[in-house]
């Protein structure tokens, strides 16, 4: 699914309820009332996050039902009846028709609410051979394929603008920086390419948590199985997924590891975005003046009128770190249980989904405004003056044969005196930085080829998920 409600922005449930009569409509209280505070509280936020996984849980009903036609725990007219009216939930939720109501525990009840509603005996025939652990699992992995090929995708567009703006700025020299002090000649495109990079490596660590994504966790039930001939295969194949997760234990044991490490691949993200933010902010100063923002993506002030802020990048240095604590809450939740489901996994959607949602905004406003940022390259070659040519004039005794210690002291002792050294031209700059990754030699064309290897990886992933979708739908791929 390519479309996505937003998550909710702190919605709590109503605590002014009586202590009875509940009437949220659960799966594991078919008679009685229910404690209508007690249901409040162990409810909480949660139908607004489910939410968002409704339809993915509407597949999955999908996907199980294949598995019960082909164990015959469902006639062929159950199966047709039950696979029509899901189709049409389906497309109910998707154009906001059907969600999780306040008489629903979850996304799980509605659905099967529903059906029963519709279908009398054979509504009730969905849940066969499933627990809601697994049901939720299974939701939380269709629901992580489609998020994290939507954020992979917004970091191959990042890397690509940097790659641009690199091959835009090749020969805008300007002093590269350590210990925030100018050392040695770089360029705007050294610098943005090297931040291209650092994408695409994090990119790469994708297929790996993908592979541990990809497995279907449908039929381990509550963590131990069902005392079913269902082959979960199956529903497996049907949903788009690699295979399944083998041992039934471990779906549950991982709960808590998987959003973590989710979560870990996107905080990744947010420190590259985080460091190439605070660049901009240092470089986009009055005191550096290497990089312009443009008037319409920074803010100003309400009483300073020749004010230019960068908020925009700012907050992404902000969320970067918003969004390891998402990440620490989700190892929170997870360490030091003991084995099995636990109702603590159900605060892991909060921390994952505003994670993700976190690492796909950062990352499509830094593609945008990559493409507006401009270099002003007579600034960076006024700050090329002095010290940061001394290396280059070390490098031009040792050429001639002097050693490079008793060339560095030379050089050392001259700077001490107050010389200055000439600037070599910009050609001659570059020309001596021609090795692999300098500044002469940037490689660009090769870093465009490896982000196009992994925007091809995402499409073919994303080809076999949205066809099985689709079919399960009902609609073409």
């Amino acid at each position: 699914m390519k479309k996505r409600a937003s998550g909710p922005a702190g919605q709590r449930v109503s605590g002014s309820v009586g202590r009875r009569g509940a009437k949220a409509a659960t799966l594991w209280a078919p008679s009685g009332a229910v404690d209508a505070m007690m249901l409040a509280y162990t409810v909480g936020d949660d139908r607004e996050w489910d939410g968002r996984l409704l339809p993915w849980d509407i597949y999955g009903s999908l996907g199980h039902l294949d598995g019960l036609r082909d164990a015959g725990l469902v006639s062929t007219r159950e199966y047709a009846a039950l696979r029509r009216e899901l189709r049409t939930t389906l497309a109910a939720a998707i154009r906001g028709r059907f969600g999780v109501g306040a008489d629903h525990e979850d996304a799980h009840s509605a659905v099967e609410a529903r059906l029963t509603r519709r279908l009398g005996a054979a509504g009730e025939r969905i849940h066969t051979g499933r627990s809601r652990n697994d049901q939720v699992a299974t939701d939380l992995r269709l629901f992580l394929k489609d998020r994290l090929l939507a954020v992979h995708r917004s970091g191959c567009r990042t890397a690509d603008a940097l790659t641009r703006f690199a091959a835009r700025h090749r020969t805008a020299l300007w002093p590269g920086y350590t210990h925030t002090r100018r050392a040695m000649p770089s360029s705007a495109a050294l610098w943005a390419a090297a931040h291209a990079e650092g994408i695409a490596d994090t990119l790469d660590g994708l297929p790996a948590l993908w592979r541990r994504v990809d497995r279907s966790p449908l039929g381990s039930a509550a963590g131990y199985g069902a005392p079913l001939r269902i082959r979960r295969e199956v529903a497996a194949r049907a949903l788009g997924f690699s295979g399944v997760e083998p041992n039934v234990g471990a779906v549950q044991n991982g709960r808590g590891k998987l959003e973590a490490a989710v979560l870990f691949w996107c905080t990744q993200l947010g420190h590259d975005l985080a460091k190439l933010s605070a660049d901009v902010i240092l470089f986009s100063g009055d005191e550096f003046g290497l990089l312009r923002i443009p008037a319409s993506l920074a803010t100003g002030s309400s009483i300073m009128p020749h004010k230019r802020n960068p908020d925009l990048f700012e907050l992404t240095r902000a969320r970067a770190a918003a969004l390891e604590g998402d990440l620490f809450q989700a190892m929170a939740i997870g360490a030091r249980l003991p084995s099995g489901y636990h109702r603590d996994f159900q605060l892991l959607k909060a921390p994952l989904m505003r994670g993700l949602d976190r690492a796909e905004e950062m990352l499509a406003m830094i593609a945008h405004a990559v493409e507006g940022l401009e270099v002003d390259r007579a600034r960076g070659r006024e700050l090329l003056q002095g010290g940061t040519l001394a290396t280059d004039e070390v490098m031009r005794r040792v050429e001639t044969g002097v050693p490079f210690r008793r060339a560095y002291r030379e050089v050392a002792a001259e700077l001490k005196r107050g010389a200055s050294f000439p600037a070599p031209s910009l050609a001659a700059l570059v020309a001596r930085r021609g090795s692999t990754g300098g500044v002469g030699n940037l490689g660009l064309g090769e870093l465009r080829a490896r982000i196009r290897v992994a925007a091809r990886w995402a499409t073919v992933q994303d080809r076999r998920f949205t066809t099985a979708l689709a079919r399960l739908a009902g609609r073409r791929a």
